[in-house]
C-alpha cells in the first residue's frame, strides 16, 4: 500500500471522536443531501485513489457472496457451484458465505483480481460510497473509513470543510 494511503487511514484511525460526529453528521441530514455530498466526494477521491495501488479491502475484508455471485464465480471458474463452495467459501456467523481465507485467494501479488469480470457483486460496489441511501449504510461506511483509504479521504474532506 502506498505511503500516501497508509496516512490517510492513519489519519482518520486517531480521530475515532470526529469520525463518530461526521456519522452522526451525515445521519442527521436531509435525505438525499447526503447522497449528494458524498457522492460528489466519492468522484473526487477516486480521482487520486488508486485500488491497485492499495488493495486494502481484498486483504483484510472478505465480502459476502450471493447465490448469483456463486453461481457466476463457479462457471467462469468451470467449476460446479459445489465444488466452489467447497474448495473456496465457508459460511460466517451471519450465515452468509464469504471466502475461507484472507486475504482474497484471487488477489494477485500485482494486486489484480483473477476474477475481476466475475466478482462479487459486494466487491464491485466496494467502498459503497457511490450507492443511494448512504444514510442507510452508515454502519458499513464506519467501518470501510478504517480500511479504505478513499473513505477516509472522503471523511478528511468533509472534516476540513467544516473548518472553513
Amino acid at each position: 500500500m502506498k505511503t500516501e494511503y497508509k496516512t490517510l487511514l492513519d489519519q482518520v484511525k486517531k480521530q475515532p471522536k470526529v469520525i463518530k460526529k461526521i456519522i452522526e453528521a451525515i445521519r442527521k441530514m436531509r435525505k438525499g443531501n447526503a447522497d449528494l455530498l458524498i457522492h460528489a466526494l466519492h468522484e473526487e477521491a477516486f480521482e487520486s485513489i488508486d485500488c491497485l495501488a492499495c488493495a486494502n479491502c481484498c486483504t483484510t475484508t472478505g465480502p459476502l457472496l450471493t447465490d448469483k455471485d456463486i453461481d457466476r464465480i463457479a462457471k467462469y471458474l468451470k467449476l460446479k457451484p459445489t465444488l466452489f463452495i467447497n474448495n473456496y467459501l465457508r459460511i460466517d456467523e451471519d450465515n452468509d458465505y464469504v471466502f475461507k481465507t484472507m486475504p482474497c485467494t484471487f488477489l494477485g501479488s500485482d494486486n489484480y483480481c483473477s476474477i475481476y469480470e466475475v466478482r462479487p457483486k459486494a466487491c464491485r460496489e466496494y467502498p459503497h460510497t457511490n450507492r443511494v441511501n448512504q444514510q442507510g449504510i452508515l454502519s458499513i461506511t464506519r467501518k470501510n473509513v478504517m480500511l479504505c483509504p478513499a473513505v477516509a479521504k472522503i471523511f478528511i474532506e468533509i472534516e476540513s470543510s467544516k473548518k472553513s
